[in-house]
């Protein structure tokens, strides 16, 4: 990175992706988001074509900075497949309904949990809300396994397709 810029950001600052623990996204903003989230997908298989094997399919496997940022990397993929992050107000309660990507347990693994204001009815949406994620995460080469939590509560474990 060269003066500070990020190659995966949309232009002017550093582009970071919603994770779900932020503030609502601006929705009179929303065509702008879409472009810095194109421009950050576009960079990021940039990114992969010059630090990847030889006439591999950039969307195949993440790269080596994702593999070390996976939270930053699958909100991106998330993000990037159209699929609403959740969102806290400035005391940190939860707002917006939507995906929360944190880091897991293991290194290099991020893990995905649909949340949402008490009454949101986010628990009863999470099955599919989540099985929507996966193919979002799989398309930018990061698998994603179906887990069940403390008090029946699911959540993705999500970790680098295999090279």
């Amino acid at each position: 990175m060269r003066g500070g810029q990020d190659p995966r950001d949309g232009g002017g600052g550093v582009f970071e992706a919603a994770t779900g623990d932020g503030p609502p996204l601006p929705g009179a903003d929303a065509e702008q988001r879409s472009r810095e989230i194109r421009a950050a997908v576009d960079g990021l298989l940039q990114i992969r074509r010059l630090t990847g094997r030889r006439g591999g399919d950039p969307r195949a496997a993440p790269a080596d900075w994702e593999r070390r940022q996976p939270v930053r990397a699958v909100a991106l993929a998330l993000e990037s497949g159209g699929l609403a992050p959740s969102s806290v107000d400035g005391s940190g309660g939860r707002v917006g309904t939507g995906y929360r990507v944190a880091a897991g347990e293991r290194p290099g693994t991020a893990v995905v949990e649909w949340l949402g204001p008490p009454g949101s009815g986010a628990a009863r949406e999470e099955a599919a809300a989540l099985g929507a994620c996966v193919p979002a995460l799989a398309r930018l080469g990061w698998e994603a396994l179906l887990y069940r939590g403390p008090r029946g509560r699911r959540f993705l474990e999500v970790e680098p397709m295999a090279d």
